[in-house]
């Protein structure tokens, strides 16, 4: 641990969904004095019972923030978290640093990281990878850009959150770029698993079976391991949602057309997305695909009744 994470930071968390209450627990537990502030009362009130402070809007938990950490899910819900009606930017002191941790369209950051620099304060791009076991273990990894100095503001929270941080350079953008090809790969690999899965229940093989085998083997991924046990296991409680995947993906083709980049696998797993949210799933667990496909094809998986 280095010596900036000893010191004693006033922080501010804005999201405390399943990974924000982690980054929020792992920055308290570093020393920090730590104040948190979602939408959801219960969720706030669950981290001042753990022993942070809690705050009603962005505006009242960002006013003496030397650091706030945003943890929401998108750029427009970024936006109003800085810029909306009591917004954080109103109060953030001048000089502070706003560390936003959505995933985004690189365009989208390097405008909203403009506007807030214009008013004195810093914003680093810091999109995150590793969930929310990791976030509550401070073991995450954070693909950020910015500013020598907003890196330097932030680095006590960065030091707190992360196991692996990697500064991929000196301008808002860059980070989510980064991210968004981590999130290309990893959508890809979720439908292609979900649909070797139920292909391999269509084969009417004991898909248990294939899942030790394909894991010792060279089609393994690191999505296949970590997705279908909640297949086998038939539970599909939301740890990254399916909608997460549409919006991320959906990023993707708008960046590719953009660029005149052509994208057809992402966009087949786009399609997929889609059609597993079309058929309800849209809030549970990302390998729901699996049972769109099961669905689609009559096959039977675990928890099917």
């Amino acid at each position: 641990m280095s010596a900036s994470t000893s010191q004693n930071q006033r922080i501010a968390v804005i999201g405390l969904g399943s990974m924000g209450f982690g980054m929020a627990t792992s920055l308290k537990r570093a020393g920090h004095a730590v104040t948190g502030c979602d939408v959801s009362a219960e969720a706030v009130a669950r981290f001042v019972k753990d022993g942070g402070a809690g705050a009603k809007t962005p505006a009242e938990a960002a006013k003496s923030a030397d650091i706030v950490v945003s943890v929401v899910v998108n750029a427009a819900q970024t936006e109003a978290v800085l810029f909306g009606k009591d917004g954080a930017a109103e109060t953030m002191p001048e000089g502070s640093v706003f560390v936003s941790s959505a995933t985004m369209d690189p365009d989208v950051a390097r405008r909203l990281a403009k506007q807030l620099e214009a008013t004195g304060r810093h914003y680093l791009d810091a999109p995150i990878s590793g969930g929310a076991q990791r976030a509550a273990q401070g073991e995450l990894t954070i693909l950020a850009s910015g500013s020598p100095t907003a890196f330097a503001k932030a680095r006590p929270a960065l030091d707190a959150m992360a196991a692996k941080l990697y500064e991929l350079g000196d301008a808002a953008g860059q980070g989510a770029a980064f991210k968004m090809i981590n999130q290309l790969l990893a959508g890809v690999h979720i439908a292609a698993a979900s649909e070797a899965m139920a292909f391999a229940a269509k084969q009417g093989l004991d898909i248990r079976k294939v899942y030790e085998v394909i894991t010792a083997s060279a089609g393994n991924s690191w999505m296949f391991e970590n997705r279908m046990p909640h297949v086998l296991d038939g539970d599909y409680t939301p740890r990254s949602a399916v909608e997460i995947f549409v919006k991320d993906l959906g990023i993707i083709q708008d960046m590719a057309r953009s660029a005149r980049f052509p994208v057809p696998v992402s966009a087949a797993a786009l399609q997929m997305f889609l059609m597993t949210s079309a058929a309800g799933m849209g809030r549970d667990d990302d390998a729901s695909v699996a049972r769109m496909y099961a669905q689609v094809t009559g096959v039977k998986l675990p928890g099917d009744k």
